[in-house]
């Protein structure tokens, strides 16, 4: 389900097919239809200089992969070392943006699109196609590192394709905030239109102090997941499509009025017990839902499978034949007596192998209709979003939006990012996250197959401990999410993960940390979160080859949390 570290393929086959060309003197002419050009400044470092770049860590060094001089930078245990250039670019135009590296989780990209990333001792290519917008007429191109991890180097780097016209010019300050349409939960923002010479591209809006959320490009936005009876203030900026933005225009306040603060997706316990219930045969105990134990309050069934005549559909099929002669018949029977027990069971999309991308309007409306058929099929409670190849806040957010609508306020969504997904609100799946905060039940960051990763105290920590797991739920906990949206998520048995398994007792120790503030390692919060939703395990299946130790031993400390 989780793998530990996903590497690029386009490296290898780039590498490969310059081998071939190599020995048979043929020369690759690029997609874009044009002579090989080069659009970055300085891309060899030959000038011996950072001329023409915007580095937190960088320096020119002899180290090369070409010529004399290459780039290398140095994360630390709260910055990755990022090196950035803009250019100006054509809109709707095809480029390619390549660079040699060498270091550990080095990363190449465009801010905003595509991007890939390798681990390499020696200087590896990486290549990153990508087309401009309708709109476009500038991309800032990035290279990075990743937090505690040694210096990387990058050397040669290269955009292919038609120059542009560089835009400096902002847009004009957006003004004529207002803040009302007060409910218990959310506000309604209105603010008079920004003008640019090349269209606005996105309006930026900051709440107090928190980090800015585009908003795209609309003068009408609900701020939504606010507490009842409390004052927030807003402004608003605006950006071009060249990443020029305004100043900030004047704050306003609004105050949200009074009423409930049930959390959203229906009449889960106040701490919950999640467990992947798996629909195939890997080795783990082959399991009826009937046979999942009652310590487990929200089944997660994985996995939905890609609906290939709808681009962003999902579709469900049992696996009977690898589940021992499991009918589907007794499959929905099975998941009605888990309800009339008091369980929810809700639907996962994604795993190590999904397929599923929503990242248009079309796919968005595709995954929301195909999605209310599939539970309201089987009876489904909710439903799950674990797509680790990366999600499209926007519109998944939309297709999520829209789902909820149509299934009704009792609709369970719940998530499960990879560690890596919610290091920072800059980062899609936590975007996704604070943007449905309002309907958004829980979020089960997977804390395994993550290797070392910096926690909210600025400090690295190595997976397997009582402090990474607090070190990394803390995350959430201070960047917008209620302590009832976060759960902790643990392998069930050292089989059920490549790495990060920890025993029960580390679980319930940073369960106790973070509500209780007891039980602690070397990083204590400053706070406690009492409400903390709880924990998952992946899986059911492994649970119970393991002696059903994580639902016996977590589940007993989740039910009797605060």
């Amino acid at each position: 389900m989780k793998p530990p570290v996903r590497r690029p393929q386009a490296v290898v086959l780039s590498s490969l097919i310059a081998f071939v060309l190599a020995l048979t003197g043929l020369v690759l002419v690029p997609a874009t239809g044009h002579a090989a050009t080069n659009l970055v400044v300085n891309g060899s470092f030959e000038s011996g200089t950072l001329s023409g770049w915007q580095c937190a860590a960088g320096s020119v060094t002899s180290s090369a992969h070409s010529g004399s001089y290459g780039l290398q930078s140095a994360p630390s245990g709260s910055d990755i070392g990022r090196c950035s250039q803009t250019i100006s670019v054509r809109p709707s135009t095809a480029y390619t943006l390549s660079a040699w590296v060498t270091g550990s989780n080095v990363y190449l990209g465009v801010d905003g699109g595509a991007s890939t990333w390798t681990t390499s001792s020696s200087w590896s290519q990486l290549t990153v196609p990508f087309t401009t917008s309708a709109s476009a007429t500038s991309v800032t191109i990035y290279t990075h590192g990743w937090y505690g991890l040694p210096a990387y180097g990058v050397d040669d780097v290269v955009l292919d394709g038609p120059g542009g016209t560089p835009d400096t010019t902002p847009p004009s300050t957006p003004g004529g905030l207002t803040v009302g349409g007060p409910t218990s939960s959310s506000l309604q923002l209105n603010w008079s239109a920004a003008t640019d010479a090349n269209g606005i591209d996105h309006y930026d809006v900051v709440r107090g102090s928190e980090a800015a959320q585009s908003v795209g490009n609309v003068t009408s936005w609900t701020a939504t997941g606010l507490s009842p009876t409390t004052t927030y203030s807003f402004k608003v900026r605006a950006c071009d499509p060249s990443g020029n933005c305004s100043p900030y225009g004047a704050t306003v306040s609004g105050t949200t009025t009074t009423g409930p603060t049930n959390p959203p997706g229906g009449s889960l316990p106040k701490h919950v017990l999640t467990g992947y219930w798996q629909n195939f045969n890997n080795g783990a105990t082959v399991q009826k839902i009937s046979d999942v134990p009652a310590a487990y309050d929200l089944i997660a069934v994985a996995f939905a499978d890609a609906d290939a005549s709808r681009p962003g559909g999902i579709t469900f099929n049992l696996d009977s034949a690898g589940l021992n002669g499991y009918t589907v018949a007794q499959f929905k029977s099975d998941i009605a007596a888990k309800k009339a027990a008091g369980k929810k069971v809700i639907l996962s999309v994604g795993g190590e192998r999904g397929t599923v991308s929503v990242a248009n309007a079309t796919a968005a409306a595709n995954f929301a209709s195909t999605a209310l058929s599939v539970l309201r099929e089987y009876g489904f409670d909710g439903i799950d979003i674990d797509l680790e190849n990366g999600v499209n806040a926007q519109y998944m957010g939309q297709a999520l939006r829209s789902l909820q609508s149509q299934f009704g306020s009792g609709l369970i969504i719940t998530m499960a990012p990879q560690t890596i997904d919610m290091q920072a609100t800059t980062f899609e799946y936590f975007k996704l996250a604070l943007a449905i905060k309002d309907i958004l039940t829980i979020v089960n960051v997977q804390y395994y197959n993550s290797g070392a990763m910096n926690g909210c105290d600025g400090q690295v920590y190595s997976q397997g401990s009582v402090d990474f797991i607090t070190a990394q739920a803390c995350i959430m906990l201070q960047n917008g999410l209620r302590p009832d949206q976060v759960g902790l998520g643990l392998p069930a048995s050292s089989r059920g993960a490549g790495s990060g398994y920890v025993s029960p007792t580390i679980v319930n120790n940073a369960l106790d940390c973070l509500a209780k503030g007891t039980n602690c390692g070397s990083f204590k919060p400053t706070t406690t979160w009492p409400t903390l939703r709880g924990a998952m395990t992946w899986s059911t299946n492994w649970d119970a080859l393991n002696g059903n130790q994580f639902s016996n031993q977590v589940g007993a400390h989740v039910h009797a949390l605060p």
